[in-house]
């Protein structure tokens, strides 16, 4: 009889249940597909006592992920706890070291102990997989680690917080405002416990760093990730923006230039007729693009029981098969160290500001634009006011250098009222 692949799973959540109901409902349909049974045999979470809806009867129960991850009768550890920190990394550590593979749906814990696990993994005749740490049930590692494994990556783009999508695309559908559609999300549930994580970016930026990791054979680096979430983003903004043909979504781009490794997290806008414009509610979107296969773009699913746990899945399946890929497509070892880079691709910018009623003050914008080499697209005045009238700017293309130079002059020329919104119009 062919010998089982035998699972461990650390973490009963949502995602744990998820790879439990697939593999008690789809045992017979995955052992015809990987060509051996796939089994559980422990699992671990915090209470054993807790109904989660499934049958956990007949598997091992261990209190502790790390005598989990020792235990002498699995092949996989499968870690779907989360934290960077804590028993996740010490369980994970400890599955490498006593030779089991791993399968893993902690974006944190790879974008900040990546390269480290992955050598050791390696070193250890082992693998780390991870398709369910980024975008939910979209095969995005897949298709850059082997789909994609001929071309050279040129750029890295996405929606990778289903969260953030929600919000933004709500206010618009509904006119209100980014504390209200915040609040009505935290109730739903949508937001991580600490909310920042997700409407601040770090979240998605987990992602992005270790797709630009796969995609330009560097070294993960979260640290080196802009990030700016969508605090910032008003309802005002989101009407403006579709005015004039655009969406605001929370946009991740990586991408390798002369000066090193751009990589950043912040909102931006893209034209309302390319894919990303038109992307609702918590779906999630990845745009690769290659020099022999120009631009693929892939849509689904970022969070959630199910496709989270698919993604695992693939993973499980993969190894049941004897599918053996580095952790980040190429050897760990050959990952070089990029050089972190700030955003020098030149792109046009919305800008929005009050401008007081001044003589003159349209004049002293423009002139400092002008001064910081940039030059003006399109202008609007929108709802004049007692003292004051908001107004939008378009610019044409130009570097975050000399923009952040003319907002800077903004201030000297005491027509500009508080800080003004400068958003990148991104080309998708």
């Amino acid at each position: 009889m062919t010998t089982p692949l035998r699972l461990g799973i650390a973490g009963l959540g949502t995602v744990g249940v998820g790879i439990v109901r697939i593999v008690q409902k789809h045992g017979a349909l995955l052992a015809t597909r990987a060509g051996r049974p796939v089994e559980i045999v422990a699992v671990s979470a915090r209470s054993k006592t807790k109904d989660r809806g499934v049958d956990l009867s007949q598997y091992a129960w261990e209190d502790d992920p790390v005598t989990l991850a020792k235990r002498d009768d699995i092949d996989v550890f499968i870690e779907v706890m989360g934290g960077h920190e804590g028993p996740a990394k010490h369980a994970t550590e400890a599955a490498i070291a006593a030779g089991k593979d791993i399968v893993s749906a902690n974006k944190a814990l790879l974008a900040i102990h990546g390269q480290a696990l992955a050598v050791a993994a390696e070193d250890a005749g082992r693998v780390i997989r991870f398709e369910a740490a980024v975008a939910g049930g979209i095969p995005v590692v897949k298709s850059l680690t082997e789909g994609l494994a001929g071309n050279e990556i040129t750029r890295v783009m996405g929606v990778m917080n289903g969260s953030c999508n929600y919000i933004l695309t709500r206010m618009e559908d509904a006119g209100l405002s980014y504390e209200a559609v915040f609040d009505e999300a935290n109730q739903l549930g949508f937001l991580e416990a600490d909310p920042e994580l997700d409407v601040g970016g770090i979240d998605a930026g987990h992602k992005l760093a270790l797709l630009s990791s796969i995609a330009f054979g560097t070294q993960v680096d979260f640290d080196g990730v802009e990030l700016e979430g969508i605090g910032s983003v008003t309802i005002e903004d989101i009407h403006q923006a579709a005015d004039m043909g655009y969406k605001i979504k929370l946009l991740g781009v990586a991408q390798m230039t002369g000066r090193g490794l751009e990589q950043r997290m912040s909102p931006c806008l893209v034209p309302d007729t390319s894919p990303l414009g038109q992307l609702q509610g918590g779906t999630n979107m990845v745009v690769l693009e290659g020099d022999a296969v120009s631009q693929i773009v892939l849509r689904g699913p970022g969070a959630g029981e199910g496709p989270t746990a698919s993604a695992i899945m693939a993973d499980v399946m993969d190894i049941a098969r004897g599918m053996r890929v580095s952790t980040f497509g190429q050897p760990a070892k050959t990952l070089r160290k990029a050089r972190p880079a700030r955003a020098a691709v030149p792109a046009p910018y919305y800008l929005r500001m009050q401008l007081l009623d001044k003589p003159g003050a349209l004049a002293k914008v423009a002139h400092a634009l002008g001064e910081a080499g940039i030059s003006i697209d399109r202008m609007r005045q929108y709802g004049h006011q007692d003292t004051s009238a908001p107004v939008l700017i378009v610019t044409h293309k130009t570097t975050r250098t000399a923009l952040e130079e003319a907002l800077v002059d903004f201030k000297d020329t005491g027509v500009v009222s508080g800080d003004p919104v400068a958003i990148r119009i991104e080309a998708v």
